[in-house]
């Protein structure tokens, strides 16, 4: 029975419905980017607080800037907005119906609706997961880009912009001459200081053609740091015949882990959800819970997918089920990562660590390898390199650290070590294919990437290191060179 809400009444008695009268609900945020992460994270703390009988003035209304989120909108509006969640405990599966979004802004060029709709009074918060690598970030510094093509496109049209952060300029921009008070803007994405980041993007945007709006937008505009945290993976077959399989007829279902985090600065003058009730860490030491969520979690995600992914391993839970990777793991988390993260009020990190590789061995998650392995050149600079520069500051060697690098780049070579060909799967492929080529026969042109590496390169100590692990690997195979780390 297609899901909607005329069938609601009628789903399986073992899916949990929304606990509460949908029709009762009004829209206090506009979220763009509504993939699976979104569904499975923010929507699900608001359907736990809705269930509550309050705050219902705070439901979501939908929003997107590029092709996939018109064809999410397409899907979403044919089911009212209603989607199902699928719990993964070990050994078991529970379901959901999620009812917190009201609806889904069109999506067009231009986005005068979307504009449109966050200039609206009732319209307090701005949310967005539009992935890591969606925020024009220059990786030669670390910075905002204002030279990014999309950038400078929005710079000339801000009042037809095509992203997101130009949406939201032109948003501000209405409210501000219609004297209404800004919305506050709030990252979901695994970003480090996502708060920060986001704010660097609008008032540099704005600032390329409207300096006084700049101005106004970094005085008034509030942007709250947060850390996020679920292990979603993405839809596919298998994901629709567990949906199909518990009796739902859903076209976007979400599968995740049970697991589920929030911390959040608590910044939000325009009003926000009572989402403490619904388990919401609100502090203002997100920095701490959020370096120990990278360098441990998004870290430890990259350390096991690039020995598995050669070794021909698909999921996680197989990877963490093979003696020596899991070993490799725990041993490059010990001894090399939590030395370094700062203390973390309530956390005791060991435990921490456990809780990471317990959540990787679930089985029932399914998550992929290719998935832990999907665009490196965005993500090892956030959760690997930066971890090597900290260990060697504190005086170690990162030893194991840098071998993973190795083994990024042995990765990108474009072949397991059984042979198999590994579909690109980076945005820069072709570019990383090259390099890991060239740096078969001389490791330092791996290093070279300055958008990664950053100054590395000119560390002798490093270079050495990462081409004795590079010619290791080459040599011997990742099997042999992790046993010599981990003897």
């Amino acid at each position: 029975m297609p899901l909607s809400n005329a069938t609601l009444s009628s789903q399986p008695n073992r899916v949990a419905l929304p606990g509460y009268d949908r029709a009762g609900l009004t829209p206090g945020i506009v979220h763009i980017g509504c993939g699976n992460f979104h569904r499975a994270h923010m929507a699900v703390y608001l359907d736990d607080l809705f269930a509550l009988g309050g705050d219902h003035d705070w439901a979501i209304l939908g929003a997107g800037v590029r092709p996939g989120d018109a064809a999410m909108r397409e899907t979403l509006a044919a089911q009212d907005y209603l989607s199902s969640v699928i719990e993964l405990a070990p050994g078991a599966h529970s379901a959901r119906i999620i009812g917190a979004m009201t609806g889904f802004v069109p999506v067009e060029p231009g986005n005068a609706a979307l504009i449109a709709a966050m200039a609206q009074p009732s319209i307090r918060i701005v949310s967005l997961t539009v992935t890591e690598g969606g925020y024009y970030i220059d990786p030669k510094t670390g910075t905002f880009s204002p030279d990014h093509p999309d950038i400078r496109r929005d710079a000339a049209t801000p009042a037809a912009p095509e992203t997101a952060f130009g949406a939201i300029i032109a948003a501000l921009s209405s409210r501000r001459a219609a004297g209404v008070p800004a919305f506050t803007v709030m990252c979901c994405d695994n970003v480090p200081h996502n708060g920060h980041v986001t704010r660097d993007a609008v008032v540099g945007l704005a600032r390329l053609s409207n300096p006084e709006l700049a101005d106004w937008i970094a005085a008034t505009v509030a942007f709250p740091n947060s850390m996020v945290d679920r292990i979603t993976p993405a839809t596919g077959p298998r994901e629709r015949a567990m949906a199909a399989d518990m009796g739902l007829d859903d076209q976007a279902p979400v599968t995740c882990e049970t697991f589920r985090q929030w911390v959040m600065e608590d910044h939000f003058p325009a009003g926000r959800p009572a989402l403490e009730k619904v388990g919401v860490t609100f502090t203002p030491h997100v920095d701490a819970f959020e370096t120990m969520k990278i360098r441990i979690l998004n870290g430890g995600h990259a350390i096991i997918a690039y020995p598995a992914g050669l070794a021909d391993i698909e999921y996680v839970h197989e990877a963490l089920a093979d003696q020596q990777l899991r070993a490799f793991l725990d041993a490059v988390l010990t001894r090399e990562v939590l030395p370094i993260v700062p203390p973390v009020p309530g956390v005791h990190l060991p435990d921490y660590k456990a809780l990471i590789l317990e959540r990787f061995s679930n089985p029932e998650v399914a998550d992929t390898i290719r998935r832990l392995c999907l665009d490196g050149s965005n993500r090892q600079p956030k959760f690997i390199i930066t971890s090597i520069r900290d260990a060697l500051a504190a005086g170690g060697d990162a030893e194991g650290l840098i071998l993973l690098s190795a083994l990024w780049c042995r990765y990108c070579h474009g072949t397991t070590e059984s042979g198999a060909a590994i579909a690109p799967n980076d945005p820069n492929w072709d570019m990383l294919q090259a390099r890991a080529m060239a740096a078969r026969d001389n490791p330092a042109e791996w290093l070279g990437m300055a958008e990664v590496y950053g100054d590395l390169a000119q560390n002798a100590a490093v270079v050495a290191r990462f081409s004795t692990a590079l010619r290791a690997v080459w040599a011997r195979g990742n099997r042999a060179v992790i046993a010599d780390y981990l003897g």
